[in-house]
């Protein structure tokens, strides 16, 4: 389960989604977020579910790549979509005990099931589909008008980009440790919460100190090649808007407003 996660992976290939300015996939990944919560009827959700799965055909992502990343979460869409059906009022369509359904609770438990599925498939697209250094570059440039009142717009992107891309060098180091405690009798899957929450120390403090290293090891190969970032800090590859940059921001436009027309009429 540990290597189903997707955030923070990149996912090589040659789509035109891939080579969008990071800055446009950003802005359209946050403008997706917000029109998932305006969205409260099942067709808006299934509008925005058919724009998510032109878009991952259209980069070339194995749909299948980006679903497993939902098994890491699912305990918690299960447990979010329980809790919305048991605690809201309204008409009663079953009950037993001190508990009850209503039809309310059940369609609200759907609505926020659905929406926290295409929040992490949408969300995934854009490390999926974007380079590290390159999403580091982008979260600079849109905060980069913040410098005027100090915002250390350099070191918030680095540290961003650093935190997602050693999100899978982490995982696959937990599942290293685990495999390890494994071969020396450790057992992960039996036992009460307790007893499975003591077995995890023998992963924690080798994770910990795994962590550290990496990040030494980083550190000192920043200095070793003269990292120095911030002002006069110069790049290879600069970025700019290309024609199909505003293509994308156009279609964005427009899903932003289809949203909000499906949400008035619906």
């Amino acid at each position: 389960m540990i290597r189903d996660i997707t955030l923070g992976q990149y996912y090589q290939a040659e789509s035109i989604i891939h080579r969008l300015d990071p800055r446009v996939k950003m802005i359209g990944t946050l403008i997706y977020i917000i029109t998932l919560f305006i969205f409260n009827t099942f067709l808006g959700f299934a509008f925005a579910a058919l724009c998510l799965f032109g878009i991952v055909r259209t980069s070339k992502v194995p749909f299948k790549f980006i679903v497993k990343g939902l098994k890491p979460i699912f305990f918690i869409i299960i447990f979010t979509f329980v809790l919305n059906m048991f605690m809201i009022r309204g008409e009663v369509l079953v009950k037993f005990w001190i508990f009850e359904i209503t039809k309310e609770g059940l369609r609200e438990a759907m609505i926020m099931a659905i929406r926290l599925i295409l929040l992490i498939l949408g969300s995934s697209m854009l490390t999926l589909a974007t380079k590290p250094i390159n999403l580091t570059d982008g979260i600079e440039r849109l905060l980069s008008p913040f410098k005027k009142i100090g915002f250390p717009a350099h070191e918030i992107a680095m540290m961003t980009t650093i935190a997602l891309r050693f999100i899978p060098t982490l995982l696959e180091e937990t599942d290293k440790i685990m495999k390890a405690q494994q071969a020396r009798g450790a057992d992960f899957e039996t036992g009460n919460i307790l007893h499975r929450a003591k077995q995890m120390i023998p992963i924690l403090v080798p994770l910990f100190i795994s962590a550290f290293r990496i990040a030494q090891d980083m550190a000192m190969a920043m200095e070793a090649r003269c990292y120095r970032g911030g002002e006069n800090r110069t790049r290879m590859k600069e970025m700019k808007y290309e024609k199909r940059d505003g293509i994308a921001a156009v279609a964005i436009v427009l899903f932003l407003c289809s949203g909000i027309v499906v949400r008035i009429f619906s």
